[in-house]
């Protein structure tokens, strides 16, 4: 099942996009043997300011054809790490070919766009900027993808 973490904004050099770049790296070795990525970064910018509909727009664009569509927003569920890794696979087996993980820009993610979401997830009650969203759900895949390969890497 490929992945695509579709988000909002650029990410410029720097630590955030190293640590990305480095899970989603991890993510895809683990993941091969189990049927999961390869993994990308598609990044949208609304150069005119046209808010959350324009976001929403350029991110419908953005999204593979046919994708199971996962938001991150603070309205979603709060799952753990094992659980993210059950509903990866669970999609995996359920046959579907992509994934697709949005991140909204500053204000969030258009209501239009978060009501066609087949998943929602929220990292908890607390808002976090979405560069660093963007670490920890590259993070959690690679998690997932230890977790379903039975390595030591997550504790409980």
């Amino acid at each position: 099942m490929r992945v695509s973490i579709c988000a909002v904004g650029r990410l410029r050099a720097g630590p955030e996009k190293t640590l990305i770049d480095d899970y989603l790296s991890r993510f895809e070795r683990t993941g091969r043997a189990l049927g999961l990525g390869p993994a990308r970064m598609v990044e949208v910018d609304d150069r005119k300011g046209g808010g959350m509909a324009a976001e929403a727009a350029l991110l419908r664009k953005a999204l593979p054809g046919g994708s199971l569509l996962c938001t991150l927003d603070e309205r979603g569920k709060v799952i753990s790490s094992p659980e993210f890794s059950e509903r990866l696979a669970g999609w995996r087996d359920a046959g579907r070919q992509d994934l697709a993980l949005v991140i909204g820009g500053a204000d969030g993610i258009d209501p239009d766009l978060r009501a066609e979401a087949d998943f929602s997830i929220s990292f908890g009650a607390m808002v976090w900027p979405h560069m660093l969203v963007r670490v920890m759900l590259a993070e959690q895949l690679y998690r997932a993808a230890t977790i379903l390969a039975g390595s030591p890497y997550h504790r409980v």
